[in-house]
């Protein structure tokens, strides 16, 4: 079947994204995941919502706004679009608050956490804490508002929390009614406050309902007729990605400022509040239908992120603490270790600390002229960033492109240049309409009296802490194919001249990323057609972009086998007859995120063997540097091969992607439960047990 990117089957990406938070949201009701990590699950399920909302769902506002000129330009109507969503979104609420309600917050209570949502079970001794609480530590903080149509209107705060107030004055015997609304100070006092003990539970008030209990101080001249609680989201976006001219650094510094008092994205109210008083708030806020967003009883559910677990770790994960690296972590001449063979680590599963050592090893070796890195998204305290403040010192000259177009890390990003530059770092920023996304970096060591470089490549961020959730790999080299170009790289990111020489090697995006991705599945699809074996697997976050679909839809019908593992936007609709049959794919959520991007090519049998930074999407393949880079050591394409064929095996966490969103989990596939994460550690696991047996069985040969 001829297909054109008028008739492809395609999903639009936000629908799509949708599917991938609900698969989150399975997470927080499957009853084999431990009980407080379906709390933290129920956070991330709302950080995420939160987020979109910001970004994705301010962006289609915004579309539904402007004129008809612009809207031909894009290839779906964004009203329509944004119907679908809130639509898709409301019913997963009113999921997400019955999972809440009958079965964490139940279960919560069997295991002696009693988490109280009606003030109707507070005994003496509670009321009495939490009148004193009121007065110790709510009252400087709440700030009572009375709203007067068309007289009075507050700015809500983004993302605050607020309870909307009937209020019938006491002294007046007609029916009048007043609104108000109240603050809950949750950016200054704990969320979850926990009441003193009885029959031996952990009793647990969340603050909203504590400023519930406290209202009649508050309003003393009213009788109080209904409390329900609002949040206003703005939007987040800094529409700063195609500024072409000016001081980038001050135009994101200015928009930064603004961030916070953006137009709304989101309005989300209790779903019990009257229709009298949500047309009364939506006039006093200036809202529009596509604000409004019914929720449950509480907003911010990020917050359970810090929900008390009184040491119960029985209601946790079994910790599978990260293991050391050992060769690279014990070894005396980290750079001599990489010299041998090109080694990587696969985080969380390994620990992090070889990366670390790599830059502070660097940093005070005498040997070491430069260093170069790529920051994207980095820790608040990072010892690498220290690092590289410490190799200045010591004389070395250290060079960091930083990109400030990270999406809510610009602030962070803008104080660690600052901080770096402070420290006599040579600092480089963003480029107009293009993100730097790659995740390299770069060390320059006097051997022999000739330069040698060595290059750590991954597919996650130089950050310390997403180390610790992140599934990620990355590679330690010091082979001349890819160091030279990984140099060409930071050579383009300091001086914006292109390179004269082409890259063989590595995928860089604006040079080759694109072509050779697609060249890739050209030579599959001319395998095939040859009657070769000819077959793609691709691991990545996002699959979005057309032309890539397209050309995937073509190699289905060439006759060659695709399999995909995507966990988040995946736009290409498998399992249709005649268009993709022969494509395979499903998503793996778990309890750490998968990060990692792989792209396997069969090449008749030549495996070509690539990890990246770049999801298939448009944006990263078109405006991005991104780089993707081949693995050549023979040990670590096994390694590689079998961490995607342990994926590729999943039938416990892994869900079906299709057409029809329903995320059926992926099972039956064998009679033995695999679960790729757990798996992949105790793989490792072996792996480091098995060198441990060699190294000593050549000891005892010596």
């Amino acid at each position: 079947m001829d297909i054109t990117d008028e008739t492809m089957p395609y999903m639009h990406r936000d629908i799509s994204w949708l599917t991938f938070n609900y698969r989150v949201l399975q997470e927080a009701k499957d009853p084999s995941v431990p009980l407080l990590e379906r709390v933290k699950f129920m956070a991330i399920y709302s950080s995420n919502l939160d987020e979109f909302f910001r970004v994705r769902v301010a962006n289609l506002r915004n579309l539904v706004r402007v004129g008809k000129k612009t809207k031909r330009k894009i290839d779906y109507d964004p009203k329509e679009i944004l119907g679908t969503l809130l639509k898709i979104i409301n019913t997963q609420q009113e999921e997400y608050s019955d999972i809440y309600e009958n079965q964490i917050i139940p279960q919560l209570k069997k295991q002696g956490i009693n988490v109280i949502i009606s003030l109707d079970q507070l005994d003496e001794t509670q009321e009495e804490f939490l009148e004193n609480y009121f007065q110790d530590n709510l009252l400087p903080f709440v700030q009572p508002v009375l709203l007067v149509k068309n007289k009075i209107r507050p700015f809500l705060n983004n993302a605050a929390l607020y309870l909307s107030v009937i209020l019938h004055p006491k002294d007046k015997k007609e029916t009048k009614i007043d609104y108000a609304i109240v603050k809950v100070p949750s950016d200054h006092l704990p969320r979850f406050v926990e009441l003193p003990k009885s029959d031996g539970m952990h009793n647990i008030i969340i603050l909203d309902d504590i400023v519930r209990y406290s209202a009649r101080w508050l309003f003393p001249g009213y009788d109080i007729n209904g409390m329900y609680s609002i949040k206003l989201t703005r939007d987040a976006e800094l529409y700063i990605d195609d500024e072409f001219s000016g001081d980038l650094i001050s135009k994101i510094s200015k928009s930064l400022n603004k961030r916070n008092v953006g137009p709304a994205s989101r309005f989300v109210y209790d779903r019990e509040l009257p229709n009298h008083l949500l047309e009364f708030l939506g006039e006093a806020f200036q809202l529009e239908k596509f604000d409004l967003l019914p929720e449950g009883r509480y907003h911010n559910n990020f917050d359970y992120f810090k929900f008390p677990d009184f040491g119960f770790t029985h209601l946790t994960n079994t910790p599978l603490p990260p293991m050391r690296y050992e060769v690279l972590e014990d070894s005396p001449d980290i750079f001599e270790t990489i010299r041998e063979k090109d080694r990587m680590i696969h985080v969380p599963f390994h620990s992090y600390d070889s990366a670390i050592k790599f830059f502070e090893d660097a940093s005070t070796d005498p040997n070491v002229t430069h260093i170069k890195i790529v920051q994207y998204r980095v820790a608040k305290k990072s010892r690498i960033m220290n690092a590289l403040i410490n190799a200045v010192k010591a004389g070395k000259q250290v060079s960091v492109f930083v990109e400030i177009k990270a999406r809510f890390d610009e602030e962070a990003n803008l104080e660690w240049g600052k901080k770096l530059e402070k420290g006599g770092v040579n600092v480089h920023y963003s480029f107009p309409g293009v993100k730097v996304h790659s995740k390299i970096g770069l060390i320059t060591r006097i051997e022999d009296d000739k330069r040698k470089l060595y290059a750590f490549l991954s597919t996650g961020n130089f950050h310390e802490g997403t180390a610790k959730v992140y599934s990620d790999l990355s590679l330690f080299t010091a082979d001349t194919r890819l160091t030279k170009e990984v140099a060409r790289v930071f050579s383009f990111l300091e001086t914006v001249k292109v390179p004269t020489q082409d890259f063989k090697h590595l995928l860089v995006g604006q040079f080759n990323l694109r072509n050779a991705l697609a060249g890739f599945i050209d030579r599959e699809i001319e395998n095939a057609k040859q009657g070769k074996k000819a077959k793609i697997i691709l691991k990545m976050n996002s699959l979005q972009d057309r032309d890539m679909i397209l050309k995937l839809y073509e190699a289905n019908n060439a006759g060659v086998k695709i399999q995909l593992i995507i966990r988040g936007i995946c736009s290409l609709i498998p399992g249709i007859e005649g268009i993709s049959e022969n494509i395979e794919a499903f998503s793996i959520v778990d309890r750490f995120l998968e990060h990692s991007r792989v792209f396997i090519f069969h090449n008749n049998g030549k495996k070509d063997i690539y990890l990246s930074s770049a999801d298939w999407m448009t944006r990263n393949l078109s405006y991005r540097i991104e780089t993707a880079f081949p693995i050549y050591d023979e040990d670590l394409r096994k390694e590689v091969l079998d961490f995607i064929s342990i994926q590729l095996r999943d039938n416990v966490k892994a869900r079906i992607l299709d057409g029809k969103l329903s995320n059926k989990y992926r099972q039956n596939l064998s009679d033995i439960a695999v679960r790729s994460q757990s798996e992949m550690y105790y793989y490792l696991k072996r792996q480091t047990e098995n060198i441990k047996m060699e190294e000593e069985k050549e000891k005892e040969e010596d």
